[in-house]
C-alpha cells in the first residue's frame, strides 16, 4: 500500500507543479532542452515519453524510464542540427539494489563561431556560443507496474561575453504492463529557474508537461506511440504564426500531439516513422512544406550493442540527422 500511495503522491505533485507553471510567459530560453537525445524518439516525432525501450538516453526525456535500462549501460548521441550547429549527448545508467536505478547525462548544443560586431557594424573579431546541461537522477520501481523518477539539471549557456546559469528538475511517472505491451507516462520537465541571468531581466526555463502512451498490437509486429506536449499552453501566442491571425481551436489542439509507429519485423530490429503536428504547422508557416513534421529512422538492438539513426526537419534551412550508440558494460 505504501508504494501505491507514493504513486498517487507523485501524480498529485506533478499536477500541482503544472498548475504553477501554467503562468509561464510565452518566451523561454534554454530551448536546446527540447531537442531529442534519442534517435529512436526523434524518428517517432521527437518526443515520446512512454517508450518501454532499453535506451539510456531516454532518461533525458523521462527519468522514470531509467527503470527499463539494463544495468551499467552507456549511450552516446550526435545530432546534426541547423547549419553550423551541432548537438551531442551522453548518458549512463546503473542499477542500484533490487528496485532502483541511477543515471547521469549531459547535453550540448554548439552554435559554432560567429563574427563579433560593434553597434556600428565594425567587425572586432569572433566569438563562440553554446548551451549545455548536466543531469543526474534516480528511478525507483514503486510496484511491479509503476515506476517513478527524478533528475536534477545544471544548465549553462555562454554567448560570447555573456553567461547564464539555471537549475531545473524533471519528474516522471511510468506504468508498464509487459504482458499487454502497454506503457503510459506523465512527465513534468524543466521545473526550475535561472540562478544567473544574461542581463538584468530573468527569463524562463522551458517547462513542459507531457503525457504519452505506447502500445504494441497483440497479433502484429507494430507498435504505436502517442505523446501530448506543452499541456499548460493553450493560447495561440505560444505558436509561430507570421500572419498573426488567431489560431483555430482544432489547430491549437493538434499542436500538442506527436504520433509515431514502429515496425518490429524481428526482436533485434525496428523501423520507425513519426509526425509532429506543431513542427509541421510552423515549418509550413515559415515556407517549408517538403516533409514538414515527418521523421524516420531505424535501429538494431543486439544483446549488448544498440545502434540507431534518424532523420527529421527542424528548420527550413536543412534537415537534421541523429545517431545513437549504446553499449552494455
Amino acid at each position: 500500500m505504501k508504494t501505491l500511495h507514493r504513486s498517487y503522491i507523485l501524480v498529485l505533485f506533478v499536477s500541482w507543479a503544472s498548475a504553477l507553471c501554467a503562468q509561464d510567459a510565452s518566451t523561454t530560453i534554454y530551448n536546446f532542452l527540447r531537442l531529442p537525445t534519442s534517435s529512436h524518439s526523434m524518428a517517432l516525432g521527437g518526443v515520446q515519453v512512454a517508450l518501454p525501450d532499453d535506451d539510456v538516453s531516454l532518461l533525458l526525456q523521462n527519468p522514470a524510464l531509467m527503470s527499463n535500462v539494463d544495468s551499467r549501460s552507456i549511450n552516446l548521441g550526435f545530432l546534426s542540427y541547423m547549419q553550423g550547429c551541432k548537438s551531442a549527448n551522453a548518458s549512463y545508467a546503473m542499477a542500484s539494489g533490487e528496485r532502483g536505478t541511477w543515471g547521469v547525462g549531459a547535453q550540448l548544443l554548439s552554435y559554432g563561431s560567429m563574427k563579433e560586431l560593434t553597434a556600428e557594424g565594425v567587425e572586432t573579431g569572433s566569438y563562440s556560443a553554446l548551451d549545455m546541461a548536466f543531469v543526474g537522477g534516480y528511478a525507483y520501481n514503486l510496484t511491479s507496474h509503476w515506476s517513478g523518477g527524478a533528475t536534477g539539471k545544471f544548465i549553462y549557456s555562454n554567448y560570447g561575453h555573456y553567461t547564464s546559469v539555471a537549475l531545473a528538475v524533471d519528474l516522471g511517472l511510468n506504468y508498464l504492463n509487459t504482458s499487454g505491451d502497454f506503457s503510459f507516462s506523465i512527465v513534468a520537465a524543466n521545473l526550475g529557474g535561472q540562478v544567473k541571468s544574461f542581463g538584468d531581466k530573468r527569463e524562463h526555463v522551458p517547462f513542459d508537461l507531457r503525457a504519452g502512451i505506447s502500445k504494441q498490437l497483440a497479433n502484429a509486429p507494430i507498435r504505436f506511440s502517442i505523446s501530448m506536449v506543452d499541456l499548460t499552453r493553450w493560447s495561440s501566442r505560444y505558436y509561430y504564426n507570421p500572419t498573426r491571425e488567431k489560431e483555430k481551436g482544432g489547430r491549437i489542439l493538434m499542436n500538442h500531439f506527436v504520433v509515431g509507429v514502429d515496425i518490429l519485423p524481428i526482436e533485434q530490429l525496428y523501423i520507425a516513422a513519426g509526425y509532429n503536428f506543431r513542427r509541421a504547422n510552423e515549418l509550413k508557416a515559415a515556407g517549408s512544406s517538403h516533409g514538414a513534421g515527418l521523421s524516420f529512422g531505424a535501429g538494431v538492438n543486439l544483446k549488448r550493442l544498440k545502434f540507431g539513426i534518424s532523420y527529421a526537419k527542424y528548420h527550413v534551412s536543412m534537415p537534421a540527422f541523429m545517431a545513437n550508440l549504446q553499449y552494455a558494460i
